[in-house]
Protein backbone atom coordinates (compact mmCIF):
# COMPACT_ATOMS: atom_id res chain seq x y z
CA UNK A 1 0.00 0.00 0.00
CA UNK A 2 1.66 3.54 -0.74
CA UNK A 3 0.42 6.78 0.10
CA UNK A 4 0.71 9.70 -2.81
CA UNK A 5 0.75 13.43 -1.77
CA UNK A 6 0.53 15.84 -4.53
CA UNK A 7 2.30 19.21 -3.93
CA UNK A 8 0.49 22.31 -2.63
CA UNK A 9 -2.22 19.37 -2.18
CA UNK A 10 -2.93 17.80 1.23
CA UNK A 11 -5.70 15.95 2.55
CA UNK A 12 -6.10 17.58 5.75
CA UNK A 13 -9.27 19.41 3.68
CA UNK A 14 -11.11 16.38 4.41
CA UNK A 15 -11.43 17.28 7.95
CA UNK A 16 -12.06 21.32 6.91
CA UNK A 17 -15.70 21.37 7.63
CA UNK A 18 -16.04 19.83 10.73
CA UNK A 19 -13.57 22.10 12.20
CA UNK A 20 -14.09 26.34 12.03
CA UNK A 21 -14.03 28.28 8.61
CA UNK A 22 -10.86 30.09 9.14
CA UNK A 23 -9.83 28.89 6.28
CA UNK A 24 -6.18 28.31 5.72
CA UNK A 25 -4.68 28.80 9.08
CA UNK A 26 -6.70 25.73 10.10
CA UNK A 27 -5.61 23.58 6.85
CA UNK A 28 -1.84 24.07 7.91
CA UNK A 29 -2.08 22.93 11.66
CA UNK A 30 -3.92 19.59 9.81
CA UNK A 31 -1.30 19.52 7.67
CA UNK A 32 1.71 19.34 9.96
CA UNK A 33 0.00 17.32 11.73
CA UNK A 34 -0.69 14.78 9.53
CA UNK A 35 2.70 14.90 8.22
CA UNK A 36 4.02 14.54 11.49
CA UNK A 37 1.86 11.24 11.97
CA UNK A 38 3.07 9.68 8.37
CA UNK A 39 6.72 10.58 8.84
CA UNK A 40 7.16 8.93 12.19
CA UNK A 41 5.10 5.62 10.93
CA UNK A 42 2.19 5.95 13.14
CA UNK A 43 -0.06 6.59 10.21
CA UNK A 44 1.20 3.90 8.32
CA UNK A 45 0.43 1.45 11.46
CA UNK A 46 -3.14 2.92 11.98
CA UNK A 47 -3.88 2.02 8.21
CA UNK A 48 -2.69 -1.35 8.59
CA UNK A 49 -4.49 -2.30 11.58
CA UNK A 50 -7.62 -0.60 9.92
CA UNK A 51 -7.45 -3.13 6.57
CA UNK A 52 -6.18 -5.86 8.49
CA UNK A 53 -8.91 -8.58 8.68
CA UNK A 54 -8.05 -9.20 12.18
CA UNK A 55 -7.12 -6.50 15.07
CA UNK A 56 -3.83 -5.94 15.66
CA UNK A 57 -2.86 -6.80 19.77
CA UNK A 58 -2.56 -3.28 19.88
CA UNK A 59 -6.30 -1.80 19.02
CA UNK A 60 -7.38 -5.13 21.08
CA UNK A 61 -5.47 -3.82 23.82
CA UNK A 62 -6.61 -0.33 23.42
CA UNK A 63 -10.09 -1.26 22.63
CA UNK A 64 -10.42 -3.71 25.72
CA UNK A 65 -9.32 -0.67 28.12
CA UNK A 66 -11.28 1.87 26.85
CA UNK A 67 -14.53 -0.53 27.58
CA UNK A 68 -17.15 1.40 29.55
CA UNK A 69 -17.69 0.10 32.57
CA UNK A 70 -20.94 -1.83 33.47
CA UNK A 71 -21.09 -0.16 37.11
CA UNK A 72 -23.42 2.84 37.23
CA UNK A 73 -25.29 4.95 38.76
CA UNK A 74 -28.10 6.16 36.48
CA UNK A 75 -30.99 3.66 36.57
CA UNK A 76 -32.96 2.82 33.25
CA UNK A 77 -36.55 1.56 33.19
CA UNK A 78 -37.89 -0.49 30.14
CA UNK A 79 -40.85 0.94 28.67
CA UNK A 80 -42.92 -2.32 29.88
CA UNK A 81 -42.02 -0.77 33.53
CA UNK A 82 -42.64 2.48 32.69
CA UNK A 83 -46.24 1.94 31.07
CA UNK A 84 -47.51 -0.05 33.88
CA UNK A 85 -46.59 2.40 36.16
CA UNK A 86 -48.51 5.21 33.98
CA UNK A 87 -51.61 2.41 33.48
CA UNK A 88 -51.26 1.60 37.33
CA UNK A 89 -51.18 5.00 38.51
CA UNK A 90 -54.11 6.20 35.98
CA UNK A 91 -56.35 3.68 37.46
CA UNK A 92 -55.45 5.21 41.15
CA UNK A 93 -56.61 8.54 40.35
CA UNK A 94 -59.67 7.82 38.12
CA UNK A 95 -60.75 5.25 42.15
CA UNK A 96 -59.40 8.25 43.82
CA UNK A 97 -61.10 10.91 42.18
CA UNK A 98 -64.13 8.72 42.32
CA UNK A 99 -64.50 8.97 45.70
CA UNK A 100 -63.52 13.10 46.04
CA UNK A 101 -67.08 13.59 43.32
CA UNK A 102 -68.98 15.66 44.50
CA UNK A 103 -73.14 17.05 43.61
CA UNK A 104 -75.03 13.77 41.58
CA UNK A 105 -71.64 12.04 41.22
CA UNK A 106 -70.52 11.79 44.82
CA UNK A 107 -70.55 8.08 46.53
CA UNK A 108 -71.67 10.03 49.49
CA UNK A 109 -75.19 10.85 48.67
CA UNK A 110 -76.77 8.38 49.97
CA UNK A 111 -75.97 9.73 53.58
CA UNK A 112 -74.80 5.98 54.75
CA UNK A 113 -71.91 3.32 54.52
CA UNK A 114 -73.42 0.85 51.61
CA UNK A 115 -71.83 -2.09 49.40
CA UNK A 116 -72.09 1.23 46.59
CA UNK A 117 -69.13 2.67 49.02
CA UNK A 118 -67.67 -0.27 49.75
CA UNK A 119 -67.19 -1.35 46.39
CA UNK A 120 -65.67 2.00 45.45
CA UNK A 121 -62.83 1.97 48.81
CA UNK A 122 -62.00 -1.72 48.10
CA UNK A 123 -61.12 -0.56 44.62
CA UNK A 124 -59.12 2.05 45.74
CA UNK A 125 -57.37 -0.23 47.99
CA UNK A 126 -56.72 -2.69 44.81
CA UNK A 127 -55.48 0.08 42.57
CA UNK A 128 -52.88 1.61 45.71
CA UNK A 129 -51.50 -1.92 45.79
CA UNK A 130 -51.20 -2.16 41.99
CA UNK A 131 -48.93 1.05 42.11
CA UNK A 132 -46.70 -0.49 44.84
CA UNK A 133 -46.47 -3.67 43.30
CA UNK A 134 -45.63 -2.58 40.20
CA UNK A 135 -42.65 -0.11 41.31
CA UNK A 136 -41.16 -2.84 43.08
CA UNK A 137 -39.73 -3.37 39.59
CA UNK A 138 -38.71 0.50 38.98
CA UNK A 139 -35.06 1.69 39.46
CA UNK A 140 -35.83 5.41 38.56
CA UNK A 141 -35.07 7.41 41.81
CA UNK A 142 -37.30 9.87 40.71
CA UNK A 143 -40.34 7.46 40.32
CA UNK A 144 -39.23 6.01 43.38
CA UNK A 145 -39.29 9.42 45.26
CA UNK A 146 -42.78 10.14 44.23
CA UNK A 147 -44.12 6.51 45.20
CA UNK A 148 -42.54 7.27 48.88
CA UNK A 149 -44.40 10.46 48.72
CA UNK A 150 -47.43 7.98 48.52
CA UNK A 151 -46.74 5.43 51.51
CA UNK A 152 -45.82 8.56 53.50
CA UNK A 153 -49.38 10.19 52.66
CA UNK A 154 -50.96 6.89 53.58
CA UNK A 155 -48.74 6.66 56.57
CA UNK A 156 -49.84 10.23 58.06
CA UNK A 157 -53.24 8.77 58.07
CA UNK A 158 -52.95 5.33 59.31
CA UNK A 159 -55.15 6.30 62.16
CA UNK A 160 -58.10 7.35 60.17
CA UNK A 161 -57.98 4.55 57.95
CA UNK A 162 -57.70 2.03 60.80
CA UNK A 163 -60.70 3.43 62.07
CA UNK A 164 -62.65 2.72 58.46
CA UNK A 165 -61.05 -0.80 58.32
CA UNK A 166 -58.10 0.12 56.34
CA UNK A 167 -54.63 -1.26 57.44
CA UNK A 168 -51.36 -0.72 56.43
CA UNK A 169 -49.12 -4.00 56.01
CA UNK A 170 -45.35 -4.33 56.68
CA UNK A 171 -44.99 -4.06 52.51
CA UNK A 172 -46.80 -1.04 52.61
CA UNK A 173 -49.70 -2.57 51.18
CA UNK A 174 -53.05 -2.10 52.51
CA UNK A 175 -55.83 -3.66 53.45
CA UNK A 176 -59.54 -3.50 53.72
CA UNK A 177 -62.11 -5.45 56.58
CA UNK A 178 -65.64 -5.56 55.02
CA UNK A 179 -66.88 -5.67 58.28
CA UNK A 180 -65.30 -3.07 60.13
CA UNK A 181 -65.92 -0.92 57.61
CA UNK A 182 -69.69 -1.46 57.07
CA UNK A 183 -70.09 -0.10 61.19
CA UNK A 184 -67.22 2.55 60.30
CA UNK A 185 -69.31 6.20 61.11
CA UNK A 186 -69.85 7.61 57.64
CA UNK A 187 -68.32 11.09 58.31
CA UNK A 188 -65.11 9.42 59.11
CA UNK A 189 -65.11 7.59 55.97
CA UNK A 190 -66.36 10.48 54.26
CA UNK A 191 -63.87 12.71 55.66
CA UNK A 192 -61.01 10.34 54.45
CA UNK A 193 -61.72 10.03 50.75
CA UNK A 194 -63.95 13.46 49.88
CA UNK A 195 -62.96 16.62 49.51
CA UNK A 196 -59.74 18.66 49.05
CA UNK A 197 -57.23 18.67 51.38
CA UNK A 198 -58.36 14.58 52.22
CA UNK A 199 -56.39 11.54 52.29
CA UNK A 200 -57.89 10.72 48.72
CA UNK A 201 -57.08 13.89 47.31
CA UNK A 202 -53.40 13.10 48.02
CA UNK A 203 -53.40 10.40 47.13
CA UNK A 204 -54.96 11.32 43.61
CA UNK A 205 -52.11 14.05 43.42
CA UNK A 206 -49.95 12.06 44.17
CA UNK A 207 -50.53 9.56 41.56
CA UNK A 208 -50.50 12.53 39.25
CA UNK A 209 -46.71 12.93 40.18
CA UNK A 210 -45.96 9.23 39.63
CA UNK A 211 -47.26 9.12 36.60
CA UNK A 212 -45.51 12.14 35.05
CA UNK A 213 -42.12 11.21 36.40
CA UNK A 214 -43.09 7.99 34.61
CA UNK A 215 -44.08 9.63 31.57
CA UNK A 216 -40.72 11.86 31.49
CA UNK A 217 -38.65 8.94 31.92
CA UNK A 218 -40.18 6.81 28.95
CA UNK A 219 -39.47 10.24 26.78
CA UNK A 220 -35.97 9.96 27.85
CA UNK A 221 -35.56 6.43 27.17
CA UNK A 222 -35.11 6.73 23.19
CA UNK A 223 -33.41 9.81 22.64
CA UNK A 224 -30.93 8.52 20.33
CA UNK A 225 -33.04 6.52 17.22
CA UNK A 226 -31.49 3.27 15.33
CA UNK A 227 -30.72 5.25 11.99
CA UNK A 228 -27.94 7.16 13.95
CA UNK A 229 -29.68 10.37 14.55
CA UNK A 230 -31.01 12.16 17.46
CA UNK A 231 -34.88 12.42 17.63
CA UNK A 232 -36.67 15.21 18.57
CA UNK A 233 -36.55 14.88 22.67
CA UNK A 234 -33.64 16.92 23.26
CA UNK A 235 -33.39 19.82 20.29
CA UNK A 236 -30.37 20.48 20.81
CA UNK A 237 -29.05 17.37 19.58
CA UNK A 238 -30.28 17.64 16.15
CA UNK A 239 -27.17 19.76 15.62
CA UNK A 240 -24.95 16.57 15.57
CA UNK A 241 -27.04 15.15 13.10
CA UNK A 242 -24.97 17.01 10.20
CA UNK A 243 -21.77 14.85 11.48
CA UNK A 244 -23.53 11.50 10.36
Amino acid sequence: MSINIQAKNDYSFLFGNLGSSSGSSVGNLNFLSDYTAIKNGSYGKLMKAYYSPEPSKEISSLTQSKKPSTNTSTAVDDTKTLAEVQSTTDSLKESADALRASDKKSLFKDGEVNDKLYSAVSKFVDDYNSVLKTSDSVNSSSILNRVQGLTSATSANKNMLEKIGITINKDNSLSIDKDTFMKADFNTVKNVFNGNGSYGYRVSAQASFINFAADNEATKANTYTNNGTYGNVYNSGNIFNSYF
